[in-house]
């Protein structure tokens, strides 16, 4: 019997990646949908399957994986699926990881979620609005670059959607909560990509609670 794939984590733009890519890889699994900062995360249990006590999480059998990309990418190499571009040539390989680390780490880690500690989570990392203000100005100039890309193409590999828009469009969630606008090009990108069936189906799954 083929070993079940276990995902932990939902209710975040991180946690959202791997369901999403699961939804659409169309893979059977279950869903411990533990939050962050809830305590859930402490528990013996889960600091077993993850010594960062950090989500998302992924158990496959005896193969415990945490970080949304690497769980996406792993899903993406061991299930293959009809409805989502999976690069083959190295070349290809390697422009999705070029856009899924400046996605992950100037538009992610750089901008929104120190964004988040000191906007969403300010009572535990303290208010500052500075920089916030820094954050919004850097993840505008970064954006740029999306805005370009996306005015002579559809999706960000020009083969279909894949990883690297998963990942853009969680961001771009991320950043529309957090008032932004969107430029033209990225806002067709959003429309667009926010009528897939596994996009919003994954997001009532994540956002359940």
């Amino acid at each position: 019997m083929a070993k079940v794939i276990k995902l932990w984590g939902a209710g975040t733009a991180r946690t959202l990646r791997p369901i999403w890519m699961a939804e659409e890889l169309e893979i059977n699994y279950e869903l411990f949908p533990i939050g962050p900062r809830t305590g859930e995360t402490q528990t013996p249990e889960f600091t077993k399957i993850n010594p960062k006590q950090k989500i998302p999480a992924l158990q496959h059998g005896e193969f415990n994986l945490s970080e949304s990309l690497a769980i996406c990418r792993y899903l993406q190499k061991n299930f293959s699926s009809k409805n989502i571009y999976i690069p083959q040539d190295e070349k290809d390989i390697s422009k999705e990881d070029e856009w899924c680390n400046f996605i992950y780490g100037e538009l992610d880690e750089t901008s929104l979620y120190v964004m988040r500690r000191h906007y969403d989570l300010k009572d535990i990392y303290g208010e500052s609005p500075i920089v916030v203000e820094a954050c919004r100005n850097y993840f505008i100039r970064q954006l740029d670059v999306v805005e370009h890309h996306l005015k002579s193409n559809q999706t960000i590999s020009k083969d279909g959607f894949g990883l690297a828009d998963i990942f853009l469009m969680t961001c771009l969630d991320w950043a529309v909560f957090y008032g932004f606008s969107l430029p033209n090009n990225i806002r067709q990108f959003h429309d667009r990509i926010a009528l897939r069936p596994a996009y919003q189906k994954a997001m009532k799954i994540n956002y359940s609670n």
